[in-house]
């Protein structure tokens, strides 16, 4: 008999990874990498099952003992450097309708790269998505430069990046907000992401994230950006 539920949370950890290796498992103070991911999706108050995607076996047994469900490997051509993430989620949502026989209206992605995302994010995220009968939502950051302070230089010429000029005058404390994707959360319906092949719907919106939780690790650097975020998080705790 089938069972419909509402929220699957996908983290998907491949194996290799050229910026730092073995990144999704790479310590962050007491835990690793995709064990955060993990164990804010497990004390969201809306996600059902936490799923690790991924294609090796040391990753899986990290993501079993963190508390996560890990019911196959990845398939090695959903694992390589050009494969798409979007195929990878598929392939989970996939393997639990024929394989397990559970269906989920909802999908949730979350990369183990946004390790300073908060089950309450998660949760404010998806009430949001639901409230706006949204068909997804992207987490998102306010940018430090706004594009139209940015230039182009060709053979010396500076030039601007963006062509309205009435803009380029303005203080910048009167531009808009602009905002940019920051990894941490993607929410899709699930028939969006299956039947349309994408994470975002005609109906998107966009929950705004603060700079100290919206580090996407990528390099040393990124790493080094998020322990210091993460220490400030702790003094915050024990104060």
């Amino acid at each position: 008999m089938e069972s419909f539920e509402d929220c699957l949370a996908v983290i998907p950890a491949r194996g290799g990874s050229k910026g730092i290796p073995n990144k999704n498992i790479k310590l962050l103070g007491q835990k690793t990498l995709i064990e955060y991911s993990i164990h804010a999706a497990l004390e969201s108050k809306y996600v059902q099952e936490v799923v690790v995607t991924t294609d090796s076996p040391s990753i899986a047994e990290i993501a079993r003992n963190g508390g996560a469900s890990v019911p196959f490997l990845r398939p090695s051509d959903l694992a390589s450097d050009t494969a798409r993430s979007i195929d990878a989620v598929k392939h989970a949502v996939r393997f639990y309708e024929e394989e397990l026989n559970r269906y989920f209206s909802y999908i949730i992605l979350l990369q183990p790269t946004s390790p300073l995302r908060l089950a309450s994010d998660i949760d404010r995220a998806f009430e949001m998505f639901l409230q706006n009968h949204a068909d997804s939502l992207q987490s998102v950051v306010e940018v430090d430069i706004h594009p139209y302070l940015l230039r182009t230089i060709n053979q010396g010429k500076l030039s601007a990046y963006l062509s309205n000029e009435a803009d380029h005058h303005k203080r910048r404390q009167d531009l808009e907000p602009v905002y940019a994707l920051n990894g941490a959360i993607y929410i899709v319906k699930r028939d969006v992401l299956m039947c349309e092949d994408t994470l975002i719907g005609k109906n998107n919106y966009g929950y705004v994230m603060p700079k100290e939780r919206s580090v996407d690790i990528d390099n040393e650097a990124d790493l080094k950006l998020a322990e210091f975020y993460l220490s400030l998080q702790s003094k915050e705790i024990t104060e």
